[in-house]
């Protein structure tokens, strides 16, 4: 018999180890915070943008899914994937309500997927956002980069407030990468926090590139978490490298920290992310085989599952 595989120690070289060294883990499949399912419209608008992301980013991002729907809900589910958040966003006003509709319509119908929603700053905000949170909704997208909004817009508050309530997780993209936006950056995102102490929250890409001050908003904040989101790979390294001790910076925030991959809108190989997330569970023994569980299962799937009872 040969013998177990370390997961550590043998990281996937490409998708074909995935499964393998997804069991070698020990976690009972992969839970993935941050995955991606559109209107088929809507993603090739989007796959269309990306075609030009030298001109938006200044460097090419060739996507590496780029196939069928039923295609990719099965690339997830050979990758050992169970259970996943399938995140929709807007960029105009109007468009919210009707995504929102959408991806709970859409979940419903795939096993693995769970409810989701997202919100932009209007009047009608409150009511679509309550009622998806009413039907179970689990997660709930703010993508502010995209949308070009101020989180901080009053037509929001309510928004917020009402999240905070369900207990349900509000993924945020907030950070300044891959380009700044008019109202992305930590500090503003902070002041979300201060008016909403008890919102749940994911940092998208750990707040790339701002990964100390997005440590820091967890340090201050216990209900917020980083997801991995790119992070650590060799293709965001180029533009926004971690910190030398982010391994030992994480020590403290093991719990809060959930798998996210931004399938299947990313560059490289799923199998990628999955590396990057081992070497620093390899990087430090206050890490090691406990975090890898826990970033790859635990935390997400926590977040995922029924809401905290607010009290």
């Amino acid at each position: 018999m040969s013998p177990a595989r370390d997961p550590l120690a043998t990281p996937p070289v490409d998708d074909a180890d995935v499964p393998a060294w997804v069991a070698a883990t020990g976690v009972d499949g992969l839970v993935d915070l941050h995955v991606h399912f559109l209107p088929d419209r809507m993603l090739q608008k989007v796959w269309a943008y990306f075609d030009q992301a030298e001109t938006h980013y200044g460097r090419a991002w060739p996507i590496h899914y780029r196939e069928p729907e039923q295609t990719r809900i099965d690339l997830l589910r050979g990758f050992g994937v169970r259970t996943f958040a399938p995140l929709v966003y807007p960029h105009k006003p109007g468009m919210a309500a009707w995504l929102t509709s959408w991806a709970q319509e859409w979940a419903a119908e795939v096993p693995e997927a769970v409810p989701t929603a997202t919100l932009f700053p209007e009047e009608s905000v409150t009511a679509y956002l309550g009622d998806a949170l009413d039907a179970g909704a689990r997660a709930v997208k703010a993508h502010v980069q995209v949308g070009g909004y101020d989180p901080r817009d009053p037509l929001l508050d309510r928004a917020w407030g009402l999240i905070a309530e369900a207990g349900v997780p509000a993924i945020v993209h907030c950070g300044d990468g891959p380009i700044p936006g008019a109202h992305t950056g930590m500090d503003i995102f902070a002041e979300v926090l201060e008016r909403h102490p008890r919102l749940t929250a994911v940092l998208a890409h750990a707040g790339l590139p701002e990964y100390e001050r997005a440590l820091g908003l967890l340090e201050r904040f216990p209900r917020v978490h980083l997801d991995t989101t790119m992070v650590g790979t060799a293709y965001t390294e180029q533009f926004a490298p971690l910190p030398r001790d982010w391994s030992a910076r994480l020590v403290d925030v093991a719990d809060r920290v959930a798998l996210g991959t931004d399938f299947p809108n990313i560059p490289y190989a799923y199998a990628e992310q999955l590396t990057a997330i081992a070497s620093w569970a390899a990087a430090d023994d206050r890490l090691g085989a406990p975090f890898l569980r826990s970033v790859l299962h635990d935390v997400p799937a926590r977040l995922l599952g029924a809401p905290d009872p607010v009290g």
